[in-house]
């Protein structure tokens, strides 16, 4: 249950580039699709091209693009709430718990100011928030929050 005070700072979804695919897939689909209708002079080609059309959509650009939206983060003054999946999967991280907040950039992540933030927890592995957009931000406002209960948090940034 929430505490009384606990509100809401921010809320967002992993970096959008990941959808940059599957645009590129729907507009060459309707444009391929478009192409091929009434070239052939068989009876069921028009129902084959858009079939085949219909199906490459779904799987490699509604699939993709539902999957993005099922996933999110929401930051508030007491925990990291993280959902993934199609299944609802929700993972809450309290702040008190948290002891070092670190961003890890890898491939084209750099480029776009997005990145991995890793809170470590003292456990075995660190909780791991998965291309998150403007992630030195993000740090630096977990840094902000874990500072201001007293606790210091290094700035690290791998």
């Amino acid at each position: 249950m929430p505490a009384v005070d606990e509100r809401v700072i921010a809320r967002m979804r992993p970096h959008a580039r990941v959808l940059v695919l599957p645009v590129l897939v729907l507009w060459g689909s309707l444009g391929l699709a478009t192409l091929l209708v009434d070239r052939v002079d068989w009876p069921l080609w028009n129902l084959a091209v858009l079939t085949v059309a219909g199906i490459v959509v779904v799987l490699l650009t509604i699939v993709p693009t539902l999957a993005w939206l099922s996933r999110g983060f929401t930051f508030t003054t007491e925990r990291v709430v993280t959902r993934s999946s199609f299944g609802g999967t929700r993972r809450e991280t309290m702040l008190a718990r948290v002891h070092d907040v670190t961003v890890r950039r890898r491939g084209m992540q750099a480029l776009f100011g997005a990145g991995d933030v890793l809170l470590s927890t003292g456990g075995d592995r660190a909780v791991v928030l998965s291309d998150v957009p403007h992630a030195s931000l993000v740090q630096r406002m977990l840094s902000e929050q874990l500072g201001s209960r007293g606790r210091a948090v290094p700035e690290a940034e791998a």
